[in-house]
């Protein structure tokens, strides 16, 4: 780490951006100053994914880090814009102001608020007034749902903005027999076309009941593929010390073993 009063860049929340524009000038970086919004978009998603799993790791160092990798490509995509004199970072910050700020009435307005599926609301309302003055009139709240998330992610965004303008189950009682239904359906699915859809419907029911009981599915999920995974690993361990593989038991061996294992 260069000395404070080597350092090419002002200190503070500037930092980076003045690094990505000495990087992008004619005499910078060759690499830097090839990239292109296009381009870029792997490396947007990878940090994206590894802060998420530095937010899992609850470590302040590597969210800090991470956090850091996620706003460089905030400020190479607006440092490329700048460039082609289309916006610059300053713009981009306005703008999302601006954003915050219409869509907190209840903060920055008179609106009163009970709680925050009150809030939920009112954004979504102010989401579709700000269609409606962009003539996009006919947008549905599932539209503002970006197709290009995970499957899982998307399916519970699009629930989500349903039930923000109140279509949704009555109760997680309601939504869990929606799960069970589905699972019988999937069961006397006839064709493989029909076992492919009433999966999805199981599928999607799921989500629908983790959004109901507050929990968030992709977490969920990931947590127990990391209890999978390292009791699978430790099951093989043992298995390895016996000289022999899961291949080489019988079901009920192999269900004892995986008992047998924390």
């Amino acid at each position: 780490m260069p000395d404070p009063d080597e350092r090419p860049f002002s200190p503070g929340v500037t930092a980076i951006f003045e690094v990505v524009k000495r990087l992008r000038a004619p005499d910078g970086c060759p690499w830097d100053r090839e990239q292109t919004h296009e381009s870029l978009r792997p490396y947007l998603l990878e940090e994206t994914y590894e802060l998420l799993e530095a937010i899992d790791s609850g470590d302040d160092g590597k969210i800090k880090e991470e956090l850091g990798d996620l706003l460089l490509q905030v400020a190479m995509h607006a440092e490329i814009a700048a460039s082609e004199s289309r916006f610059d970072a300053a713009e981009v910050s306005e703008v999302v102001a601006a954003k915050m700020v219409a869509r907190h009435p209840h903060v920055f307005g008179s609106t009163k608020v009970d709680n925050a599926e009150d809030v939920l609301r009112n954004w979504e309302h102010q989401k579709a007034r700000e269609a409606r003055k962009a003539g996009r009139e006919d947008e549905s709240v599932v539209d503002r749902v970006p197709v290009t998330l995970p499957a899982l992610a998307w399916a519970l965004g699009l629930q989500k903005r349903a039930a923000r303008v109140g279509f949704d189950f009555a109760s997680p009682a309601d939504t869990a027999e929606a799960v069970a239904e589905e699972a019988r359906e999937l069961s006397a699915a006839a064709d493989p076309r029909q076992t492919f859809e009433e999966m999805g419907d199981l599928l999607f029911a799921v989500v629908s009941l983790a959004r109901r009981l507050k929990v968030n599915p992709e977490d969920a999920l990931r947590v127990a593929g990391q209890r999978f995974r390292k009791r699978f690993a430790q099951a093989e361990a043992t298995l390895r010390k016996d000289g022999v593989t899961f291949n080489d038991l019988d079901r009920d061996e192999q269900a004892r073993r995986w008992r047998e294992t924390s």
